[in-house]
């Protein structure tokens, strides 16, 4: 029932390519980061996160969740904090572990189903007296929002969710920034990643190899030769695959949740947009734009993309 299929998202004709946006929105494109102050969080197993964070009202915040290599000052971010201020919102922007410019202290980093962290962050947003809360999640923030709402029991005071370019079945996804022009995003991110692997087998070189960051090339390397030994959550790819793709976790979801997700997007591959799944649920909101990009949607008449202003909308009419 909740499948949107006649989404109202327009856009000039250059923007009409996933690759073209994408990149506009991500790296041409500056935006920004609000005057915010920073909180570093000690989490229960002695590592920290840093919460970037501005308060308008005491009453609703956002909770920001950047994508993957990110942090919590990236463009898709600051889009969405500076147009939920100008809203009166409160804003809270966390960065998974490793990001926001200061290494963690443990041999973890994060992945697609990291979601004790998150859950942590909102914790401690509900502590600080707010009455509603609103996480918006980019790219692998979208994924670890849809796991958390999936398989935790959530509080009433989390009153809806956005995933925007949310890779829902990771295997999907996989396959799609490993093939054809997409293979440059993967460089990028796979660059980012090698570094912080490479300084953790300084840091721990009894746990992590000295020549694990060097046979990391892939995705699936990521996976296979870090996430699944050093994590411990996993068995092996397929593993998780099954476990961390929010494909599996949905069924759970009992909160609203709006996800955006453009046909043009260069990263999601095929099985990235569960029409005949949003269809039978009753929370899980599903719009799919012919464009957009990866967490880009420019509009043509105003400076705020579509997609930040289509999540102010969403949870103004669930809060009502």
């Amino acid at each position: 029932m909740p499948y949107i299929n006649n989404s109202s998202y327009e856009t000039d004709f250059i923007f009409q390519n996933g690759h073209i946006s994408t990149i506009y929105e991500g790296i041409i494109r500056k935006l920004n980061a609000p005057n915010y102050k920073r909180k570093r969080l000690l989490l229960p197993d002695g590592d920290f996160l840093l919460l970037d964070y501005i308060v308008k009202s005491s009453k609703k915040a956002i909770i920001l969740c950047h994508g993957l290599e990110g942090d919590s000052r990236k463009n898709y971010n600051n889009a969405c904090a500076n147009f939920f201020i100008a809203k009166g919102y409160s804003v809270f922007a966390w960065n998974n572990r490793s990001c926001g410019g200061e290494m963690n202290l443990l041999p973890y980093l994060y992945h697609h189903g990291s979601i004790t962290d998150l859950e942590f962050v909102i914790e401690h947003v509900i502590a600080s007296g707010f009455e509603e809360v609103f996480p918006i999640g980019f790219s692998l923030g979208g994924d670890q929002i849809l796991n958390y709402l999936g398989r935790n029991k959530i509080s009433d005071k989390v009153k809806a969710a956005v995933a925007i370019s949310a890779p829902i079945q990771l295997k999907s996804s996989a396959e799609k920034i490993q093939s054809g022009i997409s293979k440059i995003y993967l460089s990028r991110f796979i660059r980012k990643i090698r570094a912080k692997i490479q300084y953790k087998s300084q840091q721990f070189p009894d746990i992590i190899s000295q020549e694990t960051s060097k046979q990391i090339k892939t995705f699936e390397d990521v996976i296979l030769r870090f996430i699944v030994p050093v994590h411990g959550d996993y068995l092996d790819l397929e593993d998780y695959y099954l476990k961390a793709s929010p494909k599996y976790s949905i069924d759970g979801i009992k909160t609203p949740v709006l996800v955006m997700n453009a046909w043009d997007d260069p990263i999601l591959g095929k099985d990235d947009h569960p029409i005949a799944l949003a269809e039978r649920h009753k929370y899980l909101f599903l719009e799919t734009p012919h464009h957009g990009g990866h967490c880009a949607f420019p509009l043509k008449i105003s400076k705020h993309p579509y997609s930040v202003v289509r999540a102010f909308e969403f949870f103004e009419e669930i809060a009502k």
